[in-house]
């Protein structure tokens, strides 16, 4: 899998494993531009929050938006430009310290913080009982009881709530609160931190979240989505079955692909368009064998030109999609108005009145994508009826605990409804509704939640 969303062989990824710094993440905002398009919605925000980060994506007209700049070993992990700048073909990820594994504490003025320092895999949260003494989210989610300490995994592993209310409580006594109040602290600042760095990266795209409905997978991220997508005023909260392993229907989604990229700077009304082509050509060639050589035929292979452009004196450029065919003079008008619109379009409004130039020019190479037929299951529990209980969880909304229904993800079929509060369990996530979420099952057993305000 490489970091820009499409997949390669073996060894064209030994010759560039720097392609693969986020191949993970990749995977998981492909994951949610394919559900969207199923679910119709072509437009969404993709939250991947998983042990030790969350990540938000841009989902655009079915497309996570890229970027050809990244940095990596930032000496302040989220700052960005504290790190090395690299400059390779990415999905447009922002990452947030904010995971299961979390680590919750008191600093030096006495305000509670969370994260970005994780207790990890090994030893993980309290509850995991494996070593972890400082208290984390997922410490703080069991304890609110959104997390079901007889059925994680499945019930493959035991939570220890004793544990866990132990380790917070060490955080109540100081900040003068309950143990019940500190998790809900925890649990309520990292949603605050995730959604304030979703505010920001969807201002600056340019992009209005209360159109955008969210997409929440990973470990945690149907846990904490609900509130997440509430704090943006999002129109719905999309929830898919097996969220958990939801990294991993983008790597089966993803396309055979490879970016190139050749730069050779001009300005637009001065560009050597016999220069050009050679530059296009080649990368086109390149990408063709690259692409024959893990199995396609010359017939399956696309090709997508871009160009990035900037208004002369700028800083930095913007990804221009360039005509088909053999350029030339006559399409200086044509690439002018897709810069001003993709200008337009990240920034409001036209750039200044003064000549464009091209810096790089760039060549995808893409094969189709893969058919996906997945048989989802429907009703695999067995039961008849989609709730399997009830236990107290904590909506301050509802005066802090109630007793809460638990439904079967497994007995879902397309067409269940049911409202908040609510909680929803699957062996490896748990979905969480608050008071004012009233949720529909679709035909691909998605679970979207609406906000009963009309938002």
């Amino acid at each position: 899998m490489l970091s820009s969303g499409g997949i390669a062989t073996r060894e064209t990824a030994s010759r560039f494993p720097v392609r693969l710094l986020e191949s993970g993440p990749a995977a998981g905002a492909l994951a949610a531009a394919q559900a969207g398009i199923l679910s119709g919605h072509r437009d969404l925000l993709s939250f991947d929050m998983g042990g030790t980060t969350a990540k938000l994506c841009v989902i655009e007209n079915g497309q996570p938006s890229k970027t050809h700049e990244f940095e990596v070993d930032r000496v302040y992990r989220f700052r960005k430009g504290s790190g090395l700048p690299v400059r390779i073909p990415v999905i447009d990820m922002i990452e947030i310290g904010a995971g299961g594994g979390s680590i919750a504490r008191v600093d030096s003025l006495g305000l509670l913080k969370v994260g970005p320092d994780s207790s990890g895999a090994d030893p993980g949260p309290v509850c995991y009982s494996e070593g972890g003494t400082e208290p984390t989210v997922t410490d703080a989610d069991l304890v609110l009881g959104y997390l079901d300490p007889d059925y994680f995994l499945g019930s493959k592993m035991y939570l220890d709530t004793k544990r866990a209310r132990q380790a917070l409580s060490r955080l109540a006594e100081p900040l003068g609160m309950t143990v019940e109040q500190a998790a809900w602290g925890v649990h309520q600042i990292v949603n605050e931190n995730m959604a304030n760095a979703a505010r920001a990266h969807l201002n600056e795209r340019g992009k209005d979240p209360r159109r955008m409905p969210m997409y929440a997978f990973g470990g945690a991220g149907p846990v904490h989505g609900y509130r997440v997508a509430e704090i943006l005023r999002l129109p719905a909260l999309i929830s898919p079955f097996g969220a958990g392993v939801g990294s991993t229907f983008g790597l089966l989604a993803a396309p055979l692909a490879f970016d190139f990229v050749r730069s050779a700077y001009s300005r637009l009304d001065q560009q050597d368009w016999r220069l050009a082509n050679e530059l296009l050509d080649v990368m086109a060639e390149e990408g063709r064998a690259v692409l024959e050589g893990s199995g396609l035929s010359a017939k399956e292979i696309r090709y997508q030109r871009t160009a990035d452009m900037r208004y002369v004196g700028q800083g930095h450029e913007v990804s221009v999609r360039l005509p088909n065919g053999v350029l030339g003079q006559q399409h200086v008008p044509q690439i002018t108005a897709e810069f001003e619109e993709t200008y337009r379009g990240l920034y409001g409004r036209k750039g200044p009145d003064v000549a464009l130039e091209i810096i790089n020019w760039r060549v995808v190479a893409s094969g189709p994508r893969p058919e996906m037929n997945l048989q989802l299951p429907r009703g695999t529990s067995g039961r008849s009826d989609v709730r399997k209980g009830s236990r107290r969880a904590y909506f301050p909304e509802s005066s802090g605990f109630v007793e809460t229904a638990v439904y079967d993800r497994y007995a879902f079929q397309p067409g269940v409804k049911f409202t908040g509060p609510a909680i929803v369990e699957e062996r490896e996530s748990t979905l969480i509704v608050g008071p004012r979420g009233c949720a529909r099952v679709d035909e691909n057993l998605n679970v979207i939640v609406q906000f009963s305000d009309g938002r």
